[in-house]
Order: C-alpha cells, then sequence, then structure tokens
C-alpha cells in the first residue's frame, strides 16, 4: 500500500529527515489557521494517492491572502479521478539543487537497491531513458542495518556530503516499515540544509497490520471496477492500455512499450483461466480511460482458452484499436475469429507491442 505523502513524511521526521514545516488540513476554513503555523509563502497538496498529482492541478502556490480559495478549489476537486478530501499546506521552501534518492528492491539479488541522481524532481524513468548514466545504484547486503560509507560515498559521487546521512536514515525507514519502496523525489538543498520535499513509501500489503497502518486510499471507479473483478489494476499515465495474464508477462508488456518509445497507459493482469466475460470486462475498462488511443492484449493459452479471450475481445466493442497477442490453447480458433471481425492478430509480442506503439504515435 501506498502510503499518502503526509504520512510518508512523519514516518521520515520520526527517523530523523529534515522535511518541510507543514499542516494537514480537511476543511477550507482551517486554512488561514494552518498557513498562519507554516509560513506566509506555503504550497498546497492534494493527498491522493496518484501519480504524476503535480501534472494535473494537484499541487499549487499560495500565500495567506490565496490559501483558503486555494484549499478550497483542491478539497473539491477530483485528481485524476481520485476525491481529494486533504490537502497539506507546507512551507515554500527556497531550492537549490533537487536530488532523487529511492531504495526499492533488487529482485534478481534479494537486496535492497539504493537508486540516487543529481537530475531529481522529475520522474526517475525519464532520467533513466535520457540520461541513464546520472543514475547511480548500489545493492546493501540485507543483512547489514547500516550503509556502509563507501556506498554512500560512491553514491553521492560529488554530491554534497550533508546528504549522506539522508541515504543512510531512508535505508532505516526502508527495513523497519517492512518497505517496497522508499524514495524522495525531490531531496532538495537549501540555505537552511536538506529537506525531503516530498516522499513516497509503498509498503508491503501483508505487514500493514503488524505496523499499525490501516488501508487509506480512495480509489477511482476504474480501480474499484477492477477491484471487483479481481484484476491486479495500476493506473499510468499513457496512451497504451495494457492487458496480459500473469503479472510477469503483463510487466514485460508494459517494460516493452516503455523501450520501444511508448507510454502504458496501465498495467492489468486477469489472471489465469480468464474466460469472455472477465476478458471483455478488462477491455471494456481500459476502453474507458480517458488518453487510451489503442489496447494491446497479450496472453498466453494454458488453462486461459484463445478463442474465449477472443469472444471477449468481440464482446467488449470497444472503439479504439485492440492489437492481439495470443499463443496457446485454440490458438487458431481465435485468430480465425479475430479476423472475422477485424481486429489485427500479430504472432510475437515484440510485433503487438511495436504496432500498438506506432498507432498511438
Amino acid at each position: 500500500m501506498k502510503l499518502l505523502e503526509y504520512e510518508a513524511k512523519e514516518i521520515l521526521k520520526e527517523a530523523g529527515i529534515p522535511v518541510p514545516k507543514g499542516i494537514l488540513i480537511r476543511a477550507g476554513d482551517d486554512a488561514c489557521a494552518g498557513a498562519a503555523q507554516v509560513g506566509d509563502l506555503v504550497v498546497v497538496k492534494a493527498q491522493v494517492d496518484v501519480g504524476g498529482r503535480g501534472k494535473a492541478g494537484g499541487i499549487l502556490m499560495a500565500d495567506s491572502s490565496t490559501v483558503q480559495d486555494t484549499a478550497d478549489r483542491l478539497l473539491s476537486s477530483c485528481i485524476k479521478d481520485v476525491p481529494v478530501h486533504a490537502v497539506l499546506i507546507e512551507e515554500r521552501i527556497a531550492i537549490e539543487h533537487e536530488y532523487y534518492l529511492s531504495i526499492s528492491i533488487d529482485r534478481s539479488s534479494g537486496s535492497p537497491l539504493i537508486l540516487f541522481t543529481a537530475s531529481g524532481g522529475v520522474e526517475i524513468e525519464e532520467v533513466a531513458r535520457t540520461n541513464p548514466e546520472a543514475i547511480r545504484r548500489s545493492t546493501v547486503h540485507p543483512l547489514l542495518s547500516d550503509v556502509p560509507g563507501y556506498t554512500i560515498r560512491y553514491l553521492l559521487n560529488g554530491a554534497p556530503k550533508e546528504l549522506g546521512p539522508v541515504i543512510n536514515r531512508l535505508y532505516q525507514v526502508f527495513r523497519s516499515r517492512d518497505a517496497l519502496l522508499a524514495e524522495i523525489n525531490p531531496l532538495v538543498t537549501t540555505p537552511a540544509g536538506v529537506y525531503a520535499a516530498d516522499a513516497k513509501i509503498i509498503v508491503d500489503d501483508n505487514a500493514l497490520a503488524r505496523q499499525g497502518i490501516s488501508e487509506n486510499r480512495d480509489l477511482t471507479d476504474r480501480e474499484r471496477k477492477a477491484e471487483e473483478h479481481g484484476f491486479s489494476f495500476v493506473e499510468l499515465d499513457g496512451s497504451i492500455g495494457v492487458i496480459g495474464n500473469g503479472a510477469g508477462l503483463t510487466m514485460a508488456t508494459v517494460d516493452l512499450i516503455t523501450v520501444l518509445g511508448g507510454r502504458p497507459a496501465n498495467f492489468l493482469d486477469v489472471g489465469g483461466g480468464a474466460d469472455r466475460v472477465r476478458v471483455a470486462h478488462a477491455v471494456r475498462l481500459l476502453g474507458s480511460m480517458p488518453g487510451v488511443s489503442v489496447i494491446i492484449v497479450n496472453l498466453l493459452g494454458g488453462i486461459t482458452r484463445c478463442d474465449e479471450v477472443a469472444a471477449g475481445i468481440i464482446e467488449a466493442g470497444v472503439s479504439q484499436q485492440v492489437i492481439v497477442r495470443l499463443a496457446g490453447t485454440n490458438e487458431e480458433e481465435g485468430r480465425s475469429m479475430l479476423n472475422k471481425h477485424g481486429y489485427r492478430m500479430l504472432d510475437t509480442m515484440e510485433e503487438a507491442v511495436a504496432a500498438a506503439v506506432e498507432v498511438a504515435r
């Protein structure tokens, strides 16, 4: 579960990582009193569980004379279809430089993986695509309670040494909170010192009870529908809808779209044994997403029958072009059905993804 920003910052503050002064409010009438505790120049941030909230209008600048109107505006809005129930009013800090710092799990080694770059303030995927050599990465043996000094020096590579303690403290947070991801973006330097200007922590769902954390997500209508149908669904910000069966195949499809220069709109795993009804629900769900211009269905038929998948795609009848790659049980029957109704079915995942990226362009 992804914690909201204010929750993540409370955890960082407890760990000794400086965060800007801020106060959480749930009603616009409390904004002026809240700002009085923070400062004259503030940032008003919607507390919603979505990515890219800044670009979606969820982070606004204000001062003491406009903070109530700004808070009211956000509290009466939705950010990417998620209603805003609370906003964080935070002091506006004088940023000198922005860095990126995260700790996640390196699946190949089973160890914590630290990423650090001086190109903070933007999505790490964009940095990896445009300037991969700018990212320093290092794994830490999972039995170590601290990040070794030589690892911190390697990661900083000339960045201010004041950032070193933050790396170690974030590692402590990652270990103690059973996190899947602990991220500070941006980690900033200011004339007053180092601050975590934004923070993201994702806690392993299996550890929520042990951590004393309750489920806090405000689901969008699409997330709610996906949950009802038992889909594994994550909404992203691209234009290519993705349906697969199995987390590995679905993630590989998402990754290949990115490698070929496209932008995935989601991750949707229909699971094994999906019948026509389940597939139709999945296709309609992606067809309802604004900005989705093409949908790729990439399924392997085992207990899942390709003719059932084809029937579900046809039954969904969405307006977007649907590009299909099916392989396995009843593949020829599925191909015949799709061809009859004018759908594109390609032989390999690479061909299907390339075709979807071309359509999206």
